[in-house]
């Protein structure tokens, strides 16, 4: 999924400074962004408070929607670089195009997940028909300075492993959670999963002391660590724990982010990751005019043309925090 903010700011990330090295509970309040014509996104990550989580650096929540008599997600050729993005879906399809030639259909609980590395351009968009409803998260995960150069791929997989215990399914998205991992490839400690409850059901979740966590409520009511949790919103629990005490009121889905604090600091910009601003303009520019991220064949319309740049030299704005 892309950012379409045209008025896209620059922001500095990462950098192990800014962790909160025990345990808290800090809600995060989303920003709403149109997505299109009819999807808005509940945008959690980067935030006014929190930018990033592990090498978590974005995460919008969308729907549930009913798109019935409605175009649905309809996002254009873009680019990306430096990064991964990780489709999740409750309700609905996704048909998945890039610039490596890739055609796929992206269904619940299966995973889409996108390596741009040095430069790769897709579009997503609900397929013709679709369901009534769209449901789903789209994330990214920032890529090491050793690995952000990588040729870019898309994998596909439809059968995850899942951590249960009783009234409480954990099927494993990205990276490891209590011995079991994800097919998925990822290039930094981290770990992505959806989380099922039941009604009534409580559960302690495994947790790695030295990551750093975050929860996204997707549907039902829950209590995290004793903290209400209502769809749409995120609670970042910092680092030091061992353990998660969960709580569901009702069937309720939560999505688990957590990871070894990202030590670099990045420069996210639109839809790229970089180190430095150059970096940025010279991607900007590349995407304008050049073929550095390729053409995406088969979708009806235009490319998304870049944003401008903001005025003020990066250094300038400070980091946002």
């Amino acid at each position: 999924m892309s950012n379409l903010d045209r008025q896209a700011a620059l922001s500095v990330c990462g950098g192990r400074g800014f962790v909160v090295a025990e345990p808290v509970r800090e809600l995060l309040t989303p920003r709403r962004v149109q997505l299109g014509e009819s999807t808005e996104v509940r945008r959690l990550l980067p935030n006014l408070g929190r930018r990033m989580v592990g090498a978590w650096a974005f995460v919008d929540h969308y729907g549930p929607d009913d798109i019935a008599d409605e175009p649905g997600m309809q996002v254009p050729p873009h680019p990306h670089m430096g990064l991964q993005t990780v489709s999740w879906l409750h309700d609905g399809e996704v048909l998945h195009r890039d610039s490596l030639g890739s055609l796929q259909q992206i269904k619940p609980r299966e995973l889409g997940l996108m390596t741009s590395g040095r430069a790769i351009s897709h579009s997503e968009e609900s397929p013709r028909p679709h369901a009534r409803l769209l449901h789903g998260a789209q994330l990214w995960v920032a890529l090491p300075d050793a690995d952000r150069h990588v040729e870019p791929h898309f994998q596909h997989h439809t059968d995850l492993p899942t951590v249960t215990a009783p009234g409480l399914t954990c099927t494993v998205i990205l990276g490891e959670l209590d011995g079991v991992t994800s097919p998925g490839k990822a290039y930094t400690p981290i770990v992505g999963a959806d989380l099922t409850l039941t009604a009534g059901a409580e559960a302690r979740l495994p947790l790695e002391a030295d990551f750093e966590y975050a929860v996204l409520a997707m549907s039902g009511e829950a209590e995290v660590d004793g903290v209400p949790v209502m769809p749409g919103s995120m609670l970042y629990l910092g680092c030091g724990r061992t353990e998660l005490p969960l709580r569901a009121a009702s069937d309720a889905g939560l999505m688990l982010l957590g990871g070894e604090p990202f030590a670099e600091e990045i420069v996210m910009w639109w839809n790229f990751v970089a180190r430095t601003q150059d970096e940025i303009t010279q991607a900007r520019e590349d995407w304008m005019k050049g073929d550095r991220f390729g053409a995406v064949r088969g979708y009806d319309g235009a490319p998304l043309p870049a944003p401008a740049l903001p005025p003020v030299p990066l250094k300038a704005r400070g980091r946002q925090r």
